[in-house]
């Protein structure tokens, strides 16, 4: 029987594998570099909409530093109470 035999890759051949190799490396690049790019573009937006919530708060804050002020909160009072135990058996 006649078995073909592996031959080596030619010249042309090894030079456009390198080639698409290269090209694929790039296209990745690129992407990988957009797809941060849109990622720092959200968290940015994010962060201005957190920034932009607060801002009242951030100014009563500096009205008004902590520190010897009276906290506005309501408060609840539960009184205590004995239960009184009866006796079940009778005593003897």
């Amino acid at each position: 029987m006649n078995q073909a035999q592996p031959t080596e890759p030619g010249f042309f051949t090894k030079l456009l594998t390198l080639l698409a190799s290269v090209v694929l490396l790039i296209v990745g690049l690129m992407f990988s570099v957009l797809f941060l790019a849109v990622i720092a573009g959200v968290g940015l937006a994010v962060w201005a909409y957190f920034w932009w919530k607060t801002r009242e708060v951030r100014k009563v804050m500096r009205e008004r530093p902590p520190g010897g002020h009276v906290v506005e909160g309501e408060a609840v009072v539960v009184e205590a109470y004995a239960e009184r135990q009866q006796d079940v058996l009778p005593r003897q």
